[in-house]
């Protein structure tokens, strides 16, 4: 187990790394840090050379690929580290510098347990991009198709597995002072990239993650996911289709070409609130720098290291509450935080429905381009202390992936109105869902299901009460008070005296 002292000369050193970069000034002034942890930045930073205006990104980059990765969790977190901090967190996209090719084809080699040339004609020494974790190579293999190849950075696990061991500490200690602190849930968060990193250490779940989303995007044509090819993929490698497109984040490069940014815009919106509300499992990093543009004015993701799950019932729940916000039915959005157990049942429905209202009603109708996130997060986030709501673990990769989602969408089409893009397919699946139909179909399979379950219940209530064996039934006894007198030596006379009862009886028989 690793010493406390350990934790905090990693935080300090971290922590000065954050200062240099002025990255510590929120937590510093945030009336709702605690003592200790305003007292920890200030020691870090002292000395320092603070610049005017922070760059948490930068930030998190200077200090490792384990930090880089907290860096784009907590970006879905403006409630803890702040508005101006969450935004700026977007900006990570894992750039880093290559490993040696040398070193790649070894860990290739190891993996696989061949040569990289037994499975790949050629491989391309200069990387096409690198990662806090992998780095991506194109190559082609054996039979002539063009492939990107991604590699697990080597020895990239036990430096992620000593991050996330101070993580966690740190995180304790915070949520132990409680208050704010406890409420925002550090510890849960952590626990949320814990458990998201290990998934992007093992390239086999990647696979399965992109095999799964493809099968579920055929609905949507114009959302592309890359096939995988099983034969070259390993637990650290993973070969994938090459897409040969523009990244979306190079506009006028798109603009050259000819694309239809509103649809490549509409087409985004779509696919992602069919992942997320149709199917419940979503592409969680969508960022500019994972979606490419394909001829047909289609959209193609890479990258399925993060994914998003969200069962029926949550899902029902999320598109209730963005339809309500779409069409101003405040009460209804209310009723279904209440339901759905986010809103403390001890406050008013009608207060959180006026106190949603006030913060939804100034945004509903206006492009993107006319709204005040931050005041609108701003307003939310200052509901969420005002009615005692706590983090909810199962949404916060939705919350990033939607201002992922957000922010690609208006950069492709500035005038583009999320709401007016939301509301036909979010009705169609409520009614679809929640309408009769849905109703009475879920009520017949209720009841198939029940009635298939009733041989095995009379099956239980066989074995709990067998059938009389062959033994004859024992006739009735009469029924006798047993009297306990006692025990000890009181016992002992008295069994002594019914012995002596017995022989004295059995004598005068004989006579």
């Amino acid at each position: 187990m690793t010493q406390p002292v350990v934790h905090l000369w990693r935080l300090l050193k971290w922590g000065r790394t954050l200062a240099r970069h002025g990255a510590l000034r929120g937590i510093e002034r945030d009336p709702n840090t605690p003592a200790p942890v305003r007292r920890l930045a200030r020691v870090a930073r002292f000395g320092a050379r603070v610049p005017a205006k922070p760059a948490y990104a930068d930030a998190f980059q200077a200090i490792g690929p384990a930090a880089i990765k907290l860096g784009q969790t907590l970006a879905t977190r403006p409630d803890l580290v702040g508005e101006e901090a969450a935004h700026d967190l977007l900006r990570l996209q894992d750039q880093l510098p290559p490993v040696p090719f040398a070193t790649i084809c070894a860990a290739m080699e190891a993996s696989m347990g061949r040569p990289p040339s037994h499975f790949f004609a050629s491989i391309e020494e200069t990387p096409v991009g690198a990662a806090s974790i992998a780095q991506v190579h194109r190559a082609v293999t054996t039979d002539g198709r063009t492939v990107a190849v991604k590699v697990l950075r080597p020895g990239v696990e036990d430096d992620f597995t000593r991050a996330i061991d101070t993580y966690q500490w740190a995180a304790a200690q915070v949520e132990g002072m409680s208050g704010e602190a406890a409420r925002l849930r550090p510890r849960l968060t952590v626990e949320n990239f814990r458990r998201w990193t290990l998934r992007e250490l093992n390239f086999r779940r990647e696979a399965a993650s992109a095999s799964e989303l493809a099968e579920s995007m055929t609905a949507e044509p114009d959302f592309v996911v890359p096939q995988i090819d099983w034969a070259r993929s390993t637990a650290k490698v993973l070969t994938v289709e090459w897409i040969d497109g523009i990244k979306l984040s190079n506009r006028q490069a798109l603009v050259e070409a000819g694309y239809d940014l509103p649809h490549l815009a509409q087409t985004l919106v779509r696919a992602f609130l069919r992942q997320a509300i149709a199917e419940g499992f979503f592409h969680a990093d969508m960022h500019q720098g994972n979606l490419f543009a394909l001829p047909g004015n289609k959209i193609a993701a890479i990258d399925f290291g993060i994914m998003g799950r969200i069962d029926r019932r949550a899902r029902v729940w999320l598109a209730e509450i963005l339809y309500g916000l779409i069409t101003g039915n405040y009460k209804r959005v209310a009723e279904i935080h209440f339901e759905a157990g986010y809103v403390p049942p001890h406050h008013n429905v009608a207060e959180f429905a006026t106190a949603l209202r006030a913060v939804g009603e100034p945004m509903r109708g206006l492009p993107v381009k006319d709204m005040s996130i931050g005041m609108m997060l701003d307003g939310l986030f200052s509901i969420t202390r005002d009615f005692d709501m706590v983090t909810q673990p199962h949404l916060l990769l939705l919350q990033k992936t939607m201002v992922m989602v957000e922010g690609v969408a208006t950069s492709l089409d500035p005038d583009i109105n999320l709401w007016d893009s939301a509301a036909p397919f979010v009705r169609e699946w409520i009614r679809t869902e929640l309408g009769p139909e849905a109703k009475i179909a879920d009520r017949l399979i209720e009841d198939v299901r029940t009635i298939a379950r009733l041989p095995e219940l009379v099956r239980r209530i066989e074995a709990r009460y067998p059938a009389p064996g062959g033994e004859p039934p024992a006739p009735p006894l009469k029924q006798i008070e047993v009297v306990r007198i006692g025990g000890g030596w009181r016992y002992a006379l008295l069994s002594m005296a019914s012995a002596a009862a017995g022989v004295a009886a059995t004598l005068a028989l004989l006579r």
